[in-house]
């Protein structure tokens, strides 16, 4: 039988594998390749949305960001503040994502392990309660991970689609 963290892990593993397809065997520049300068580059989107995952399921779970408890933040060394997820970026800020792809797809591995670890132990008792009461309707845990997985999805998609790009060029 399947359960409704079996479906959520599955959702997450499905993200790790488009991240690893879209990142490995990618140099720098390739990374940091940009369709024009107001558009987002694979190295941003797949940091970015690493960023969110980190960020939301250690506010969910009440623990630290595998970002800054594991050093992630100290390693990358951007111009941003620690906090920072990248969501309200310039495009200059952007810009200023210059990684390489095995960093990045650590970083993004360890996130993902965090993740099934905590979701792997939720219930369905866990994933009903309120967690936000700041939305109408307010916030339930099981909305906030399928709103990461969402999210997620659709900035591998796009990493995936300028992977595509590049690599026809």
């Amino acid at each position: 039988m399947t359960t409704s963290t079996d479906l959520l892990v599955d959702a997450f593993g499905r993200i790790r594998e488009v991240v690893d397809d879209v990142v490995t065997g990618l140099s720098p520049d390739e990374l940091s390749a940009r369709l024009d300068e107001g558009a987002n580059s694979i190295g941003w989107l797949v940091w970015h949305l690493t960023r969110i995952q980190d960020d939301h399921i250690a506010a969910a779970a009440g623990t630290e960001q595998v970002w800054v408890a594991e050093g992630w933040s100290d390693r990358f060394d951007l111009p941003f503040a620690t906090d920072s997820t990248g969501y309200g970026h310039s495009p200059e800020d952007v810009a200023a994502v210059r990684v390489s792809a095995q960093p990045l797809n650590d970083y993004h591995g360890a996130v993902h392990d965090n993740t099934v670890a905590y979701v792997s132990a939720l219930t369905d008792k866990d994933l009903a309660q309120v967690i936000d009461r700041g939305w109408t309707p307010p916030v339930t845990l099981a909305a906030r991970l399928i709103s990461v997985i969402a999210d997620d999805l659709q900035h591998a998609g796009q990493a995936a689609f300028l992977r595509g790009i590049l690599r026809r060029r």
